[in-house]
């Protein structure tokens, strides 16, 4: 397997070499240069053959130092709201299951959720989206959610690496990221296409139209369909010696402890209300982050950061991050969606082939320039793309919901990244787990969306 791997990769790398010697029809030289270099770090990412942290160094460092972005663009990640939030996240995960408020939390809720390992997926999904529409951050919820899945995978006896382990890792980097692009505020994409619908046509989306649109597909069914796949890939058993309550000393509670919750408490009240206030989620996490490294009344130490931190995932993401940000600058997001746009059956009167082909046109940007820069690069194209098939305006703007939710890769979502990461398992069940989830996307509820729109009255 690891062969077919370096085949692919060769081949792509081989592509790109033709790109840059010969340049593409449509393309310019920057643009052709730069796709060459996108579709090798794709291969790298998705095929796993070197690290996720060097294949993002590398496209980094290419980019740059060819001169296809500027410093500023390439490395724009690590300046981006998203990667001081994870940062904050790792802070505050880390707190929390050091300080065994974790712990405690897990021994609050085990034994309503631990009776069954499908009780226990499903639980933890119903608590993820919940939490959807109390934060804004998938990042914050995982943040918030994590630490309490292990503690509670802990008390289970799941041990790491295990079945059972992975599956509630899993339940909750996709229950803290999936069920919010059901909800408006719920996740950074939904966000920037509601600003780029209101920036370029005026097109205002309501929380609560884009709520009963989407979430009862996005959220209501893709939710279980998620925990069954897990269960499917991961399966496990809750013995009743293992189960919470059966067994085991109580983790008496301490002042610290509920020190640590009310900043949490805090926390998570700014976060809720940021539309209130104005403050980004990111700059609140951080602030909680200084909080907790206070000596004397913070929870971590010197030790403890260096241990919170995962650099590998954090370069991973500020790749991600950076990828999507170079494709966008360099125009080359606009011409890969204009191609593929010819490529589609898109005509007045064929309304199915036409959404069908929107969602597809949103779900295969999102590969090349990430989940966050879908909406930047077609909403430009909306208005032509309404003329094209015949739909109305905001019905093409809302498609893009479904597309860029569907995701293919893990590096699209840098939110399941971090939420794994925090969770201390490996990755690569992602991958496993995002594929088979796309496909159950595109053939299931893709043509739900359709049918739950038509009802509505939206095509």
């Amino acid at each position: 397997m690891r062969y077919v791997k370096e085949i692919l990769v060769g081949l792509i790398a081989l592509l790109a070499a033709l790109l840059v010697a010969f340049g593409l029809p449509g393309l310019d030289p920057l643009q052709a240069r730069t796709l060459a270099v996108v579709l090798v770090t794709l291969s790298l990412w998705g095929t796993g053959i070197v690290p996720g942290y060097l294949a993002s160094l590398l496209f980094l460092t290419v980019v740059v130092i060819g001169g296809l972005a500027t410093p500023e663009e390439a490395f724009s990640g690590f300046s981006s709201q998203a990667m001081w939030l994870v940062i904050s996240g790792f802070i505050i995960g880390e707190a929390i299951r050091g300080s065994g408020l974790g712990t405690r939390l897990a021994e609050a809720i085990g034994p309503r959720l631990s009776h069954s390992y499908s009780g226990l997926l499903f639980g933890l999904m119903g608590l993820c989206m919940v939490l959807s529409f109390l934060m804004p951050s998938s990042v914050g919820r995982a943040v918030v959610m994590v630490p309490v899945g292990m503690a509670l995978a802990d008390r289970l006896g799941f041990g790491k690496g295990s079945n059972g382990r992975i599956g509630i890792a899993l339940t909750i980097a996709f229950g803290a990221h999936m069920p919010g692009f059901g909800v408006l505020p719920g996740n950074i994409p939904n966000l920037v296409l509601a600003g780029a619908a209101e920036r370029l046509y005026g097109v205002k989306l309501s929380y609560a139209s884009y709520l009963l649109l989407h979430y009862p597909v996005l959220g209501l069914i893709k939710a279980p369909l998620i925990v069954l796949l897990i269960r499917r890939f991961f399966p496990a058993e809750i013995t009743a010696r293992a189960a919470p309550g059966a067994g085991g000393a109580v983790l008496p509670s301490s002042g610290r402890q509920a020190w640590l919750l009310s900043l949490l408490l805090v926390t998570l009240a700014l976060w809720f209300t940021d539309a209130w206030h104005g403050i980004s989620p990111a700059w609140i996490g951080m602030a909680a982050s200084v909080v907790i490294l206070m000596p004397r009344i913070g929870f971590m130490e010197g030790p403890d950061f260096k241990k919170a931190m995962d650099f590998a995932t954090l370069l991973f993401i500020a790749g991600a991050l950076g990828l999507g940000v170079v494709v966008t600058e360099s125009g080359l997001g606009p011409v890969m969606a204009h191609v593929l746009t010819e490529a589609l059956p898109l005509a007045p009167g064929h309304d199915f082939a036409s959404f069908a082909s929107l969602v597809g046109l949103g779900a295969a940007t999102g590969v090349f320039t990430t989940i966050p820069g879908v909406p930047a690069v077609l909403t430009v194209l909306a208005g032509e793309l309404s003329e094209l098939t015949g739909l109305p305006l905001d019905a093409v703007i809302m498609t893009q919901v479904i597309g860029f939710s569907t995701v293919f890769f893990p590096y699209q979502a840098p939110p399941l990244l971090v939420a794994m990461g925090l969770s201390g398992e490996s990755v690569k069940p992602l991958l496993r787990m995002c594929l088979a989830l796309a496909v159950i996307s595109l053939l299931v509820l893709m043509p739900l969306a359709y049918l739950w729109w038509q009802l509505l009255g939206w095509i």
